[in-house]
């Protein structure tokens, strides 16, 4: 895990975000509804973070496995344009996302929680995960927000992110 001055040098290189979405975006749970409709659970801190990101210029990107339609929704609540759903290829639909975003891979973070996001990690230029992800994952990143998946911490990466850069969350906001 990147520290200090280091951890700041590789954050500010970072120009796009890509998440996974279960585990990361959300708790990593998921309800029912009595129609038979899935339900999920997303945090405002998190949400918040987000659009702070695009504000800041950042471009972002949902990669996951899951092909579910509130993912979708999340991306176009969120205005994230790249969005690769059922995915069980991370590592190519972050490849993907770069040619699209016209970003270099080392000028990408990528966010996931568990074993099916080391191949996206171990290209992108920086890896981060929440709290609560798998052992595999905590050991190979280079940031692990003290929030667990769906509580806040693609919040905490992101406010590490402006930091980075010497902005605030209220400088990026009152700027909009």
């Amino acid at each position: 895990m990147a520290e200090g001055e280091s951890l700041r040098a590789s954050l500010e290189r970072i120009r796009a975000i890509a998440f996974d979405v279960d585990g990361v975006l959300t708790d990593g749970g998921f309800f029912w509804g009595p129609g038979g409709e899935e339900w999920k659970r997303f945090c405002f801190a998190d949400v918040m973070g987000l659009s702070l990101a695009r504000r800041a210029g950042l471009q972002l990107a949902l990669i996951s496995g899951e092909d579910s339609p509130l993912v979708d929704r999340f991306a176009k609540k969120m205005h994230i344009q790249h969005v690769a759903k059922g995915c069980r290829d991370k590592a190519k639909a972050l490849r993907e996302f770069a040619e699209e975003a016209a970003i270099d891979l080392t000028e990408i973070c990528f966010m996931g929680d568990d074993v099916n996001d080391l191949h996206a990690m171990n290209v992108a230029g920086f890896s981060a995960a929440p709290s609560t992800a798998v052992p595999d994952v905590l050991n190979r990143v280079d940031f692990i927000a003290k929030s667990a998946g769906g509580n806040g911490a693609a919040r905490e990466l992101i406010d590490a992110l402006l930091k980075a850069r010497g902005l605030s969350a209220q400088e990026v906001f009152s700027q909009a």
